[in-house]
């Protein structure tokens, strides 16, 4: 009952709309935002003060605050929708915050493209139209071995135009256990017959051998599709055939053999405790056509890769859904710059974030989570621990496996947030740190924060508990 009159009370010290309207720090907001606009922060902020109150996390109403909440609001309206975060997390291609950052090294150039003409399809030796491919092909056919390449929007996007130009109404036969989901609810099978073909499964969920695909061949199949299965994985009773004989089997049959390998790679990075994967390279030589991702862990950006022999590539350079699949500028910019560093590999594992994070040794990480948590001792309501922990790839890459990292655990003491609602302001501020929240703690994992982010989390925090 007394919490009942306490609620009470503060509803009724909550200022009213009009009465807001009239404030002179409000009137400042309406003339830079207009009437319209904060009159609906001012309903916004209200109804959140109300909230509060019966969740019992507000004890007191005062004006200066509801002006400040308002004037915080309208301010983070007015930010742009997409912007930067502080990945807190530890999962390195976190699909949900943009999976691969580009190098830093890249972007005086990367502005030079963007902010200025360029000879995109323009022959500047010939004074003639060009092909934007071009600026890449020779490259990428360099680092892969590949005949010929192209580039479009997507992996997604690169499977489906080479099957849509070379299997167009036939057969493709895939193994059952490689007829995977990717992120957004996107499915081979899918893929395929949007592509404008026929899936033709074959073998079992854990073995597939190279009589099932020699029995499934007719006069209707068009490809021969191994599908790299790099977000999850079979283990125990498996056997599938080696991707060399499958290229046999379909040479044999006078078809193509196309490998989707999903998250490209270039370097082997077993020797940094993860699994190996197929790489970029093996896959080319042992296939007709390969696809692969230009970010994940190629480390780009969003892209699609088509390689392999130039017959089959010059072939889907006719389609006319390329041109609905191409690629910018500014695309064809990133991924060429990020590929340049692959010419030396040991420079590639320095300059490209995404490598830098999986292969960073565990005694820098611990001095970083250590730099951390000593940045913030000194906050008052806080207690902070480091703690070993694990990271995750991500981004589809190697499901399953974990890498040793350290954690910096952080308590609100007594009287001020809780865990939860510290992890909300982390989230919704003006430069949103994203965390993890375990076991009534807020976990932040070292491995992701990137210069400058160790003295922007102390600030908002910091902030908040100045508060």
């Amino acid at each position: 009952m007394e919490n009942k009159e306490v609620q009470r009370k503060l509803f009724r010290e909550i200022p009213a709309v009009n009465d807001l309207m009239q404030e002179k720090a409000i009137q400042q907001l309406i003339a830079q935002n207009g009437e319209h606009e904060i009159k609906k922060v001012i309903h916004q902020v209200l109804d959140e003060i109300r909230q509060q109150i019966l969740s019992g996390k507000l004890t007191a109403v005062n004006l200066s605050n509801v002006i400040e909440m308002i004037n915080t609001q309208s301010h983070l309206d007015n930010l742009p929708s997409l912007r930067p975060v502080i990945n807190g997390t530890g999962v390195i291609l976190h699909t949900n915050l943009g999976r691969s950052l580009l190098s830093p090294a890249i972007e005086e150039y990367l502005n030079q493209i963007m902010f200025s003409y360029s000879n995109l399809e323009y022959n500047l030796a010939a004074k003639k139209r060009g092909l934007r491919y071009h600026h890449i092909e020779k490259l990428l056919c360099e680092l892969t071995g590949a005949e010929d390449a192209l580039v479009v929007n997507n992996n997604a996007a690169a499977v489906m135009l080479t099957l849509d130009t070379l299997v167009p109404h036939k057969e493709v036969i895939v193994s059952r256990g490689e007829l995977v989901e990717i992120g957004g609810s996107f499915r081979v099978p899918e893929i395929i017959t949007k592509g404008g073909g026929t899936l033709r499964e074959v073998g079992t969920t854990n073995k597939t051998h190279l009589q099932d695909y020699q029995a499934a061949l007719t006069d209707q199949t068009g490809a021969i599709l191994k599908v790299h299965t790099s977000n999850y994985r079979i283990i125990g009773f498996t056997e599938k055939p080696d991707p060399a004989e499958l290229q046999e089997l379909a040479h044999q049959a006078g078809i193509p053999m196309i490998n989707d390998l999903g998250s490209g790679l270039l370097i082997d990075l077993s020797k940094y405790g993860l699994p190996r994967e197929p790489l970029i390279q093996e896959a080319v030589a042992t296939s007709d056509i390969v696809t692969f991702s230009g970010d994940k862990l190629l480390g780009g950006p969003q892209a699609g890769v088509i390689a392999g022999k130039r017959e089959l590539i010059e072939q889907i350079k006719q389609n006319q859904l390329l041109r609905a699949l191409r690629v910018d500028k500014m695309t064809l910019a990133a991924l060429a710059a990020t590929l340049q560093f692959y010419r030396d590999p040991a420079e590639a594992l320095k300059k490209i974030p995404t490598l830098q994070m999986i292969t960073i040794d565990s005694e820098r990480l611990k001095q970083r989570a250590e730099d951390l948590a000593s940045s913030l001792s000194a906050i008052n309501g806080i207690q902070v621990a480091t703690v070993s922990g694990t990271s995750q790839v991500g981004g589809g890459s190697y499901p399953g496996y974990f890498l040793p990292t350290t954690l910096v655990c952080i308590s609100p003491r007594s009287g001020y947030y809780s865990s939860t609602e510290l992890e909300r302001l982390l989230r919704t501020g003006e430069f949103p740190i994203i965390t993890r929240l375990e076991q009534d703690k807020v976990i932040i994992d070292v491995r992701t924060l990137q210069n400058g982010d160790i003295q922007q989390i102390t600030a908002r925090l910091r902030e908040l508990f100045d508060k």
